[in-house]
């Protein structure tokens, strides 16, 4: 087990008592010294679980870590095959989605979907401890026409959360191929501990394209001059996307306002605006 904040060292120490855990290397000689010290006067059997990494590639080089925190953070992990898996993590439950991707496969499509799933199988189990995923968890399998096969892939998934610390229950795998299952929650999930909230899209996952922007806009406009039909001017800062989006595309509605409202409308261009912001003024 590797970590480099020392605060994450000394609750690894209390995990190095499990069976699941056989080493703790650290980085960092003094934060090794420290624990060295702790363990010899409260668990003297955990020192010589614990190594100091003394060699100048990074901890997270040498040990393939750095791969393994991409992946995990990632919303598509790749299968050996060519198919892959998606997940999605809401408030609610974790959505896990399997596909065939560029996998072609055998001849015969209920087998290249059966290796598919029964691949998503390992790779799912590995990716809900590494991201230490739990609540409710909906695997979404490519459909299968057998019900054998739903069957040899329900018991792979059983299988494989065998080994799992954390308690998880499963139930049998519908007729639309879902498999809905609990595991539960430990601590939060790597993503959690990890990440925060795009500040851009707060955490949505998507912004409105910048031609959604652009109509909102032009209602917001004829909104305000049908309003105050005595102003005579409208005043409008918009990201620089916007503005090119506008008259790229939509200046004949702009041109078609000023003739039916009767108001003449600049536009002021403004980088430091969020792209889905905009102000209008009107004088």
């Amino acid at each position: 087990m590797l970590y480099e904040d020392l605060n994450l060292v000394f609750r690894s120490i209390r995990d190095l008592c499990s069976q699941d855990l056989q080493r703790l290397v650290i980085d960092s000689k003094e934060d090794y010294e420290k624990c060295i010290e702790f363990c010899s006067t409260y668990m003297p059997h955990l020192v010589n679980k614990i190594e100091l990494h003394d060699i100048p590639i990074p901890i997270f080089d040498h040990y393939g870590i750095e791969l393994d925190i991409n992946r995990a953070l990632d919303r598509k992990v790749w299968l050996k095959s060519g198919g892959y898996i998606s997940i999605d993590q809401t408030e609610a439950l974790v959505a896990i989605d399997v596909n065939t991707g560029k996998f072609v496969g055998h001849s015969d499509p209920e087998e290249t979907i059966l290796k598919t799933n029964l691949e998503a199988v390992k790779e799912i189990v590995y990716q809900l401890r590494l991201r230490n995923i739990g609540g409710i968890i909906i695997v979404d399998f490519i459909d299968m026409a057998r019900e054998e096969s739903k069957e040899i892939v329900w018991n792979a998934l059983t299988q494989a959360l065998k080994s799992d610390r954390s308690r998880t229950k499963i139930l049998k795998i519908s007729e639309l191929g879902l498999a809905e299952m609990t595991r539960k929650r430990v601590r939060e999930s790597l993503v959690q501990t990890l990440c925060d909230p795009c500040s851009y899209c707060s955490g949505k996952g998507y912004t409105k394209s910048p031609l959604t922007i652009c109509y909102d806009i032009i209602r917001d406009i004829q909104r305000l001059a049908g309003n105050q039909p005595n102003k005579k001017a409208v005043h409008v800062e918009v990201h620089p996307v916007i503005y090119d989006q506008m008259f790229e595309e939509e200046g004949r509605y702009i041109e078609e306002i000023e003739i039916a409202y009767q108001v003449e409308i600049t536009f002021k261009v403004n980088p430091k605006l969020h792209q889905e912001k905009f102000n209008i003024d009107l004088s």
